[in-house]
């Protein structure tokens, strides 16, 4: 099927370190969709029209944001990260994924875990009230090489003020000190106890909903963990414990 188009443009551009941005782009015509869905962001090109698929880091509306990693030889990003304000980009009109509260499960605890621009549909669903009408307790876990590649910080901390003891947020470092989080992996985290312990909050069947968004490795990683917990990915005719977006 072909896909359908809105003529965007460029509203706002935010560099948050060299190659790690967001792009607001004003293309009032998409569809209604729920956070943590998908839409193409593209640009027409002489030979063809280029287009990825991206998490929209905002709820739905006439502005959209979309958190992006410049892929180095990559064919569409160094294009994306070279638009100026006022320029067109093409948004598609409907969303698709099910990476989204609805198919999530109703816990005590929800655990939000990604790298890298997997952080990008936790920020839509934190923009909207449900994420925190439906649980007691949020977890967002966040891993990334460096403290530069940190993004939505002050967004973060402006949410931990207005839902104080709601919402807790764990950087985890790879390459360099985490002051404030834990330097290693996502993975190594979990299985020491230390995420558990830092977040206060018990990673368990009994207790918890887990979302997951990122790396692969990192993606089959924790689902090996949380398998050995007796957690179960979460079906619609299976009643489990995880979901899981896969970027690739």
């Amino acid at each position: 099927m072909a896909i359908e188009w809105v003529c965007g443009s460029l509203k706002k551009r935010k560099v948050w370190s060299d190659g790690l941005f967001t792009l607001t782009i004003d293309c009032p015509g998409v569809s209604p969709f729920e956070p943590g869905q998908f839409l193409q962001v593209g640009m027409q090109l002489p030979e063809k029209h280029l287009h990825r698929p991206y998490s929209v880091a905002s709820p739905h509306g006439d502005e959209l944001d979309f958190f992006i990693v410049r892929v180095q030889n990559g064919e569409l990003t160094p294009r994306l990260w070279d638009l100026e304000v006022g320029q067109s980009i093409d948004v598609c009109k409907k969303a698709t994924g099910s990476f989204t509260l609805s198919h999530t499960p109703v816990a005590k605890n929800l655990w939000l875990l990604a790298t890298g621009t997997g952080l990008a549909p936790y920020i839509a669903m934190l923009r909207e009230p449900k994420i925190w009408e439906t649980y007691e307790r949020i977890v967002l876990v966040h891993g990334v090489r460096y403290l530069t590649d940190l993004a939505y910080t002050e967004e973060l901390e402006d949410y931990h003020e207005v839902h104080p003891g709601q919402l807790l947020f764990v950087p985890v470092i790879s390459r360099a000190l985490a002051v404030h989080g834990y330097q290693g992996r996502i993975t190594q985290a979990i299985e020491s106890g230390k995420l558990e312990e830092l977040a206060q909050t018990p990673l368990s069947a009994d207790q918890s909903a887990v979302m997951m968004c990122g790396n692969p490795q990192m993606l089959d990683d924790v689902e090996a963990v949380l398998n050995s917990r007796g957690m179960r990915k979460h079906r619609r005719n299976e009643p489990g414990h995880y979901v899981v977006e896969r970027y690739w």
